[in-house]
C-alpha cells in the first residue's frame, strides 16, 4: 500500500525477524561476534539473556545462517521448551538426523555420544542451540548440563547456546543450578536501544528497504525522539509504531511521518498509558506481526570487530 508512495522496495519494518533486516549496533553485533566466536572456538556453553522484544530471535536467525555457510558445522534448533528430558533428547536427535523413535533414553544418549565423536573425530563442530531457555525447567536445565560432559580430553563435543529472557539469569543463579553456572564460558544481554541507536536503526531499516538519501527526513527529528519515547528502545515496538505511523502517513497523504502521527499510533496501541507490565504484553503479544517472509542473505560480513573483546 504505502509503498509506492514513499517509493520503497518493500516493508521496513516487518516484524517477522528476517537477517536481510539485521541492524548491527554496537551492542548487538558484539552478541551476535560473541554467539559466532563461542561456537567456532568450541566454548561449551553460551548464554544470551535480553527482554521480551529485544532482538533474540533475529540474532539467532543472523547465527543459524552462519552456522548453514559452515560445511563442518551442524545444529540442532529447540523453540518448544514444554518437553520432558526424554521428548527433548528425541527432539535434538531428530533434528541431528538421528534415529530416536523406539529407543530409550540410554539408547539415545549413547547414540548421541557415537555422533559426536565421530563428528569430532573429522574436526566438524556440533551445536544445540535452545530458544526460550527461560522456559525449561530445573530438571531440564541440570540434563542439558549433563550433556556438556560429553567431551574430549581437550575439547567439547557438543556446543551449547542458550538464549531466553531475564528469568534465565535468576534460574542460572540458584544455588541448584551453580554447577551450570561455573561452566558457562560466555554470558552477555541484550538491553533496548538508546535514542541515538533508535534514530540509527530507523534509518538503517528504511535504507534497506530502498529509501534514497532522503530517508533520514521521512521521520521527523521530534517523530522520532517520540518513536523512542514510546517503544522505550524495543526494537519489536519500534517496527511496530513506525510500520502503522507509514501507514497512518500514507491515509492522510502527508510525505513525512510527525509526531502528531506517531502519538496517535501510540494511543490506538495503548502504548501512550501503557505501565511496565502492560508494555510487556504488548510485545509479547504477536498480532502486530504481519507475517511476510524474505530470502536469507550472507550476514557474517557485518559482524565487525574482534569477538575475543567482545564485551560480557
Amino acid at each position: 500500500m504505502y509503498k509506492a508512495y514513499f517509493q520503497l522496495a518493500r516493508n521496513p519494518f516487518d516484524l517477522t525477524p528476517d537477517p536481510t533486516c539485521f541492524v548491527p549496533t554496537e551492542r548487538h553485533n558484539e552478541t551476535l561476534a560473541s554467539l559466532y566466536y563461542g561456537v567456532r572456538r568450541h566454548k561449551g556453553f553460551v548464554v544470551v539473556t535480553g527482554e521480551v522484544g529485544t532482538g533474540k530471535t533475529l540474532l539467532l536467525r543472523c547465527l543459524l545462517r552462519l552456522l548453514e555457510e559452515s560445511r563442518d558445522i551442524t545444529y540442532a534448533y529447540v523453540f518448544n521448551n514444554r518437553l520432558t528430558s526424554t521428548e527433548f533428547l528425541q527432539y535434538m536427535l531428530l533434528d541431528f538426523g538421528l534415529q530416536a523413535s523406539g529407543k530409550n533414553k540410554c539408547e539415545m544418549l549413547f547414540d548421541l555420544s557415537q555422533f559426536l565423536v565421530s563428528r569430532s573425530s573429522r574436526q566438524m563442530t556440533t551445536v544445540l542451540i535452545v530458544d526460550e531457555a527461560h522456559l525449561l525447567s530445573d530438571e531440564l536445565l541440570e540434563e542439558i548440563r549433563l550433556l556438556s560432559n560429553l567431551e574430549t580430553y581437550d575439547d567439547k563435543l557438543l556446543q551449547i547456546v542458550l538464549v531466553g529472557q531475564p528469568e534465565l539469569d535468576e534460574k542460572l543463579d540458584s544455588k541448584g543450578l551453580r554447577q551450570l553456572k561455573q561452566r558457562i564460558a560466555l554470558r552477555t544481554h541484550l538491553a533496548p536501544l538508546s535514542l541515538e541507536e533508535t534514530q540509527r536503526y530507523i534509518e538503517h531499516r528504511l535504507q534497506i528497504a530502498g529509501a534514497d538519501s532522503s530517508a533520514s527526513s521521512l521521520f521527523s527529528p521530534k517523530a522520532t525522539a517520540m518513536v523512542y519515547q514510546f517503544s522505550r528502545g524495543f526494537p519489536r515496538l519500534i517496527n511496530t509504531i513506525c510500520e502503522n505511523s507509514l501507514l497512518t502517513a500514507y491515509a492522510r497523504q502527508v510525505p513525512v511521518i510527525t509526531p502528531d502521527i506517531v502519538k496517535q499510533v501510540a494511543r490506538e496501541f495503548r502504548l501512550d498509558k501503557s505501565s511496565t507490565s502492560e508494555l510487556d504484553r504488548a510485545l509479547v503479544n504477536g498480532s502486530y506481526a504481519n507475517g511476510h517472509h524474505f530470502e536469507l542473505p550472507d550476514v557474517e560480513d557485518e559482524i565487525s570487530g574482534d569477538p575475543e573483546q567482545a564485551r560480557l
